[in-house]
């Protein structure tokens, strides 16, 4: 994970993405870049978790040497000496595009955003990124970069770190991240060399970010019962997690009976706070 927020700001919501996190990777060690969590304020929010005996650590990362023998290593020394236009968009964000995809490369495993209710262990998925979207015919239509699992030095990783130094532009919001994961997978053939597999929509992201605000919510008639009901199973049966689109829901309550609140309270550790948050 990373984090590029005040750790002030790491609030309730957050804290419970972890405890779904561990309540379904219960063996799991998690490590949250972030020069803000590195700290006692951080350490403070982290302590519940590490009382259960759970691997979570934040570490502020060392850019230089994170970038280092990396397509990102002379991006960013042009950036350091002024010669890139950080753009509109902010560029703590779109850095974060940057090291989600570096630290894969060099070290492996599973990169997943805070804003993630995890449903499922982890373990069997291998070199896998999810679509956000998906036609008629099940043909996906766009990617995302929420959830990334990758085995260190993979290729694919490689070419997105390329096409980030090569194209990058901070003044269109996602053409660093959601969109230049989109681009170089469209272009890239599945070869012995370069083997990923593309997960449906359902696996990472069965609600889109227009829809996410009905998850939210409790179910007020009889329909909405069984819709949520029946939501339940499917994301029981073939979600991994859930997406939480935080720049739509973050101002949302959690209601008691919703399908996030529900999903909420059967896959937390301490279980605090669900509905306050």
């Amino acid at each position: 994970m990373t984090w590029i927020s005040p750790a002030r700001a790491f609030l309730e919501r957050e804290f419970l993405a972890l405890e779904s996190l561990f309540k379904s990777n219960p063996n799991g060690c998690l490590v949250i870049l972030s020069r803000s969590m590195d700290s006692a304020v951080g350490y403070e929010i982290l302590k519940p978790l590490l009382g259960y005996g759970f691997r979570v650590l934040a570490v502020t990362p060392d850019l230089s040497f994170l970038f280092k023998e990396t397509p990102a290593e002379s991006w960013f020394d042009e950036f350091k000496r002024g010669k890139t236009d950080p753009g509109k968009i902010s560029f703590a964000q779109n850095l974060s595009n940057l090291i989600r995809l570096v630290v894969l490369y060099k070290y492996g495993g599973v990169y997943l955003d805070t804003d993630f209710i995890v449903l499922k262990d982890f373990s069997g998925l291998t070199n896998s990124i999810g679509a956000q979207s998906a036609d008629a015919f099940g043909n996906w239509m766009r990617l995302n970069n929420a959830v990334l699992v990758f085995d260190k030095n993979h290729t694919l990783l490689h070419k997105f770190m390329a096409e980030f130094t090569s194209t990058f532009d901070g003044n269109k919001w996602g053409h660093n991240g959601p969109y230049l994961v989109s681009r170089v997978v469209q272009r890239t053939p599945k070869r012995k060399d370069c083997n990923f597999i593309v997960l449906p929509p359902i696996a990472f992201y069965p609600v889109d970010w227009i829809r996410i605000l009905g998850l939210f919510a409790n179910p007020v008639s009889r329909v909405n019962s069984k819709w949520v009901k029946a939501k339940l199973a499917q994301l029981s049966r073939e979600s991994y997690g859930v997406h939480l689109w935080n720049r739509e829901s973050s101002r949302l309550k959690i209601e008691e009976g919703s399908i996030i609140g529900r999903l909420i309270s059967s896959n937390c550790v301490i279980c605090k706070n669900i509905y306050s948050s």
